[in-house]
């Protein structure tokens, strides 16, 4: 048989891996053998540091967000517990935004910060209020289903059932546990 030698897609393979290798220092941009290990590396540095990236920022935040605080006479840790008192959720990015942007704002955030750790409790947020009505919809549509059974689903059927507390409900049929729950 005659040898096959490849020569064009190995070329292109080659080609590859040194275009990948441009600008690396001395032989690491010019030999394969050196280029190709060379990449495989920088492969696992650059997956390696998009991870460490994300602690970067955060500690930048954090120390941004710190020193702000120390301006206002409030320490980070304190700040943060009682901005979670106050039930005000911000991420620290934007409250590093906040603090070099708008120092007036970051300032009345420190204010309700400190009167949730001294037992003041502010204005109901927004986002509690619509916790509120989360909890008081599902109830009504509750009730209104709970009178007609026969359009539930063999599921729904199954999950109020476990909610009223009726035994044996997971082995039982449609029409049993529409007699079960009326």
């Amino acid at each position: 048989m005659t040898r096959v030698k490849g020569g064009s897609v190995s070329k292109n393979r080659r080609r590859k891996v040194l275009k990948e290798a441009k600008g690396y220092f001395g032989s690491k941009h010019r030999l394969y053998k050196t280029a190709q290990e060379q990449v495989f590396h920088s492969g696992a540095y650059a997956y390696r540091d998009r991870k460490q990236n994300k602690r970067n920022f955060r500690k930048l935040w954090i120390t941004r967000i710190n020193a702000a605080c120390r301006e206002n006479e409030i320490s980070y840790s304190k700040f943060m517990n009682g901005l979670s008192k106050a039930g005000i959720e911000i991420n620290r990015k934007m409250l590093s935004e906040m603090a070099i942007d708008n120092p007036a704002a970051f300032t009345e955030l420190v204010k309700i910060s400190k009167d949730a750790l001294n037992g003041k409790v502010p204005a109901k947020t927004a986002k509690q209020e619509v916790k509120k009505e989360e909890k008081v919809a599902p109830k009504k549509e509750a009730k209104e289903a709970a009178k007609d059974y026969s359009k539930m689903t063999l599921a729904e059927l199954k999950a109020v059932a476990k909610e009223q507390g009726i035994k044996g409900y997971s082995a039982m049929k449609k029409d049993e546990l529409i007699a079960a729950l009326n």
